[in-house]
Formats: structure tokens, C-alpha cells, sequence
């Protein structure tokens, strides 16, 4: 009799293992964190006024959208990112609180030019990044995404 239950004790235990295994497995598949609705196109231009890269991007139009930006995000296609659209042209300033991945960040005014570029930024750091001059725009993309497309400075953007 204390063989018998001893056994079935094992099996039971084996079978529970098994099953939590199961699950483990099915939960790694599943994304974690947000996933942004990439809706958006725009194109950097060189000097010359060629399209030298081309970004898929969320829209960050409203204040709740805005101040939610990247957010949660643990992982973003290589052509893709965030902008932030801001009704008046005016010194900006971001942050990377809350948010997981490394970025690069540039500031366009107006005109569509960059003014300003911060390029692999610290995720969760509570460092200021002023644009410097006047921006209407945002564009933040994955850490290393300007130095591989040649984006400086000075160049355009077209939405």
C-alpha cells in the first residue's frame, strides 16, 4: 500500500510539472508589454532631397498619447517608431521614464528640418533631453537607427 501511494504521489507530481512546463512555455509566446498601431509613413531626405530611410510610426496626436509615447514598448520592428505631433512650433523636452527600449530621438520644426538629434538614449532614465530650438515634431525610432540610415542634422523629413 505505501508503494502504491507513493507512486501515485510521483505521478501526479510529474504530471503537475508537466503541465506547468506547458504553460510556461505557451506564456514566453505571447508579446509582452504594448504594441504599438503603426498607421503612419515618412520618409529623411538628404541634401539632396532623396529618400535615403523610410519609417512605418505610431501617432502620438493627443496629450494622453503623448505623455504615453513608448511607454511599455519592449520591442519595435527595425522601420519603425513613434511621433509625436505637437499643435505650436516651441522648445521641447523628452524623457525616458517608464520606457524599456533605447532610442534615438530627434527633435524636426516646422519647416521639417532636425534640429536636434539624441541618439542611443538610456531606457528608464530621468534625464532631460531638450530639443535646444523650436520643434513641432518628434521622431523617436530604435537606439542606432540615425547612424544606420546617415540621419544628422540639418536633413528633412516628409511625411
Amino acid at each position: 500500500m505505501c508503494k502504491k501511494a507513493f507512486f501515485i504521489t510521483l505521478l501526479c507530481l510529474i504530471v503537475t510539472a508537466c503541465s506547468n512546463e506547458k504553460n510556461t512555455k505557451d506564456d514566453s509566446t505571447k508579446p509582452t508589454g504594448r504594441v504599438p498601431d503603426y498607421v503612419g509613413t515618412l520618409h529623411f531626405l538628404n541634401e539632396e532631397g532623396e529618400i535615403i530611410s523610410t519609417l512605418r510610426y505610431a501617432k502620438a496626436e493627443t496629450e494622453l498619447e503623448r505623455n504615453q509615447g513608448l511607454m511599455d514598448v519592449r520591442e519595435m520592428p527595425k522601420d519603425a517608431g513613434m511621433v509625436f505631433f505637437f499643435e505650436n512650433e516651441e522648445p521641447l523636452s523628452f524623457w525616458m521614464a517608464n520606457t524599456p527600449l533605447p532610442l534615438d530621438i530627434m527633435y524636426v520644426n516646422s519647416d521639417s528640418v532636425i534640429v536636434s538629434i539624441y541618439q542611443n538614449t538610456t531606457p528608464f532614465s530621468d534625464k532631460t533631453l531638450p530639443s535646444f530650438e523650436p520643434a513641432k515634431y518628434v521622431i523617436e525610432t530604435n537606439a542606432g537607427y540615425s547612424i544606420n540610415h546617415d540621419i544628422r542634422e540639418g536633413l528633412k523629413v516628409r511625411f
